[in-house]
């Protein structure tokens, strides 16, 4: 984690960075069903969640709590029916693009696997 945070910062030495996709962390409480049942389990572990949090303190945005600070409905495992899922699938991007970001959204009524398909709109 500590070398693709290095990378990123590096390539935005020349550019505005975005990257997305399955980060296999749900970053806040907020972002799974049972945060207390899961304090140990892999994707919510202190160790887990504190590198992903150095990519926020770093400038990047995690776009959707950047939207929706407090919305809890988040899906995996097969939890979709029952809202008990986790939020690991992200749009990251750096603190630059903050003034084009029009939204972000989790797609819940798309189905063919455990996890939403995510969007990102730009301005």
């Amino acid at each position: 984690e500590d070398d693709f945070l290095a990378y990123l910062k590096k390539l935005e030495e020349t550019k505005p960075v975005i990257y997305a996709g399955d980060l296999n962390v749900a970053r806040l409480e907020i972002d799974l069903k049972n945060p207390k049942n899961n304090r140990r389990n892999a994707g919510f572990t202190d160790e887990e969640r504190s590198k992903i949090q150095n990519v926020i303190d770093s400038g990047f945005i995690d776009t959707f709590r950047y939207f929706y600070p407090d919305l809890t409905e988040v899906y995996r495992f097969k939890a979709r029916e029952r809202n008990a899922g986790w939020r690991i699938d992200y749009f990251m991007v750096s603190g630059a693009l903050k003034d084009r970001l029009k939204d972000a959204k989790i797609h819940t009524e798309v189905m063919g696997s455990d996890h939403c398909p995510i969007e990102l709109d730009l301005k």
